[in-house]
């Protein structure tokens, strides 16, 4: 049964903030990159101009426990902002930077928004029309090569009219934060936490030692992922507070290799999408023939890691990270040949980023960890649903009692994944509850280990075993950098391979048909993939069913889609 750390133990994220600031006032804090330069943001600088904006948010009205929004890519406005949120007891409830306008409208009303912090974006043309007119918006200063934002109050101009705020430090049992899932199932939901949640947490990890954040006397982090998301919030924002590290952030797409290579963190974390994309750029580079031979030269071997490690920025890095989504055995295991060992993590925002974490010194295949100290976990009878429960398990969906009575049952948290827990307490994915589809002849497939298979191409980038209502599955590929660049034949050739690799060891039922190669990528922008890089199968499904039948009887192992022969 997970034991709850007493209060009298525990400290929340503003009191760490305080007496790292206290202790270090002139450290560097944030970090942020302009061009070839960087801007470094002490502690002290962070609370003063903290404390302005909570004066601020006070002026306007703001009472405690209202909730502020927060919608901008990660810059260092965005942490000095969630701190004046704390600082005035509001409730701070950030978005995905990428959301349409009518996204942000639902959020904003569902989330009782009353003020907003519009940043970082690269468009506001668009979006600013999903803002209601009773919710006032205060604009970041102007970050160079994105959207300006002449809307609202400007930021500099309330910090400089106003002193530094007498802050209220909140309560353990306050709520904190309002985190919206991506949307992966339809209708995002504004999961509910504590200031306990992240602290306990933290704490859970501070006792038992079993990521060894705490370990080393520096803490360098490095901001990419959306700081909305509940990995990027605990894993480097709070995760920093704590420790009294250093956030650095990334300014952009093109300059983000550069950023990570002089920021060289100690902790970093991807998901595999991005994993997978390192891979690849090395693999342009370098041939995996060639590669896997000089790896096993010792001396070259060791030059070549160390090159690589540097050229990615890990060479320091004490702990690395992979989740979001299950992270392929071969890509781990591709890793680990180069000395780069990836922990992976299973979580979701509504136990608050903790559940199961690999061992470094006892990683097991075919699987996503072992529970976290006061984490339990069981796998329901009949739907194989894996069930966790932990003391930093959300408080519920804001203002949605019936999906959370639905969410949490006698203290179980019912994650939506499927799974199995072997004999050592291992946690094996086997899919999710909402993927799993009906083919034609009745039978339920599901679709993510046989995905994983595919996922060991190389040519291939994204993949999604679909087949709703026909007698096969198929699998819908985009193709990778490696893969567009290499000739058709070859490629063909190879698919195939994965195709007859692939349904070696599965029923008949599962077997996959054939592999459809497509024309689009798919991402965020069209709308297949969520902020965090997850694939929505609903929208493929909409996409794409009606041809599904015609590529089944073709009856050819891979084919490539042609629009023009399909409209």
């Amino acid at each position: 049964m997970p034991r709850p750390y007493p209060d009298e133990e525990l400290k929340t994220i503003l009191d760490y903030f305080c007496e790292w600031e206290s202790r270090q006032p002139d450290a560097p804090f944030l970090r942020q990159p302009f061009g070839d330069t960087w801007k470094s943001i002490t502690w002290a600088e962070a609370g003063e101009e903290a404390r302005r904006m909570t004066a601020a948010l006070r002026g306007l009205g703001l009472q405690a426990g209202d909730k502020v929004g927060l919608i901008s890519k990660n810059c260092y406005h965005w942490v000095i902002a969630d701190l004046a949120i704390m600082m005035g007891g509001f409730v701070s409830v950030p978005f995905y930077p990428n959301l349409t306008a009518g996204q942000l409208r639902q959020v904003l009303k569902l989330s009782d928004t009353k003020v907003l912090f519009v940043g970082k974006l690269d468009e506001w043309s668009n979006l600013k029309g999903g803002v209601p007119e009773a919710v006032q918006m205060i604009a970041f200063p102007h970050y160079p090569g994105n959207a300006r934002v002449e809307e609202g109050l400007g930021w500099d101009e309330l910090t400089e009219s106003y002193k530094p705020a007498e802050i209220q430090r909140p309560k353990l049992h306050d709520l904190w934060t309002i985190l919206f899932t991506s949307g992966t199932t339809g209708m995002p939901k504004g999961v509910m936490h504590t200031y306990y949640a992240p602290t306990t947490l933290l704490h859970n990890e501070e006792v038992h030692n079993n990521l060894k954040i705490f370990e080393g006397k520096e803490h360098r982090y490095f901001s990419y992922l959306p700081l909305n998301h509940i990995a990027e919030r605990i894993i480097v924002e709070v995760a920093a507070i704590i420790t009294g590290g250093t956030i650095n952030f990334a300014e952009s797409i093109d300059t983000f290799a550069k950023n990570l290579q002089e920021t060289q963190p100690t902790l970093f974390m991807a998901v595999p999408r991005i994993w997978t994309k390192f891979r690849l750029a090395i693999l342009e580079k370098m041939p995996q023939k060639r590669l896997s031979f000089l790896l096993r030269l010792p001396l070259i071997g060791r030059l070549i890691k160390k090159k690589i490690h540097r050229g990615l920025g890990l060479s320091v890095a004490r702990i690395m990270l992979t989740g979001a989504a299950p992270t392929p055995d071969s890509l781990k295991d591709w890793y680990r040949e180069l000395g780069l060992h990836l922990q992976e993590v299973y979580a979701m925002t509504e136990n608050c980023g903790g559940c199961t974490l690999m061992p470094i010194d006892n990683i097991k295949s075919g699987t996503v960890g072992y529970p976290l100290p006061n984490v339990s976990l069981k796998i329901a009878e009949g739907s194989g649903e894996v069930l966790m429960r932990a003391p930093w398990v959300m408080k519920g969906y804001y203002r949605d009692p019936e999906k959370t009575a639905h969410v949490l049952q006698d203290g179980w948290l019912h994650t939506g994944d499927q799974g199995e827990i072997d004999e050592e307490g291992f946690l094996r994915l086997t899919g999710r509850v909402s993927d799993t589809f009906k083919s034609a002849k009745g039978k339920f497939i599901i679709p993510a280990p046989i995905e994983w298979i595919f996922a060991k191409n190389n040519y291939i980038e994204q993949v999604a075993v679909v087949g709703l209502a026909i007698p096969q599955p198929l699998a819908l590929v985009v193709l990778s950098e490696l893969g567009r660049q290499a000739p058709r034949a070859e490629v063909q050739e190879s698919l195939k391979n994965s195709l007859e690799e692939a349904n070696q060891d599965l029923a008949n039922y599962e077997r996959v048909c054939a592999v459809i190669i497509m024309e689009e990528d798919w991402s965020v922008d069209n709308g297949i993939l969520t902020p965090t890089l997850k694939i929505r199968r609903d929208v493929l499904n909409e996409r794409y069913q009606e041809f599904y039948m015609r590529w089944y009887e073709e009856g050819e192992p891979v084919l490539w889609e042609n629009k023009k022969s399909e409209i």
